[in-house]
């Protein structure tokens, strides 16, 4: 089963999807936001190539676990596209995943201006990676 992790931000989307046994994650583009109609058009045609069968969209909760603006805007957007892509979405807390992005592309040596372009596609993997690892662990415990 191939499911697909959106890093929802107000300028992009940052797009990972995992192997068809759901076990690893890769980082897969970037979408620059460009309006609902044209994102969710790039989504749909990026759900059918990839047959993506669920959505991770990440929720930016605060520190203290709390949810603030930009986590209501992640669950809007995850709401609509279940609703126009009709498929599932599940939500996974995202916590610092951004951060982790940046510090694993300046280890890389990854240049400023490199990093804006990736690092949306980089939290979205390991945002999914996280959710995947999870899901693995419940099924070993069932």
């Amino acid at each position: 089963m191939r499911i697909m992790a959106l890093d929802v931000g107000d300028k992009r989307i940052g797009v990972a999807i995992s192997d068809p046994q759901g076990l690893i994650a890769q980082s897969l583009m970037v979408i620059e936001r460009r309006g609902m109609t044209h994102d969710l058009g790039t989504l749909g045609n990026l759900i059918r190539a990839h047959q993506v069968e669920k959505i991770v969209v990440g929720l930016p909760r605060r520190l203290d676990g709390t949810l603030g603006t930009q986590a209501a805007k992640a669950q809007a957007f995850g709401e609509e596209v279940q609703k126009q892509l009709e498929i599932p979405v599940v939500f996974w807390d995202e916590r610092l995943t951004t951060a982790q992005a940046e510090r694993l592309l300046i280890e890389a040596g990854v240049k400023r201006e490199a990093r804006k372009k990736r690092i949306d596609a980089v939290a979205a993997t390991l945002l999914l990676q996280s959710y995947l690892d999870f899901q693995r662990g419940q099924a070993k415990q069932v």
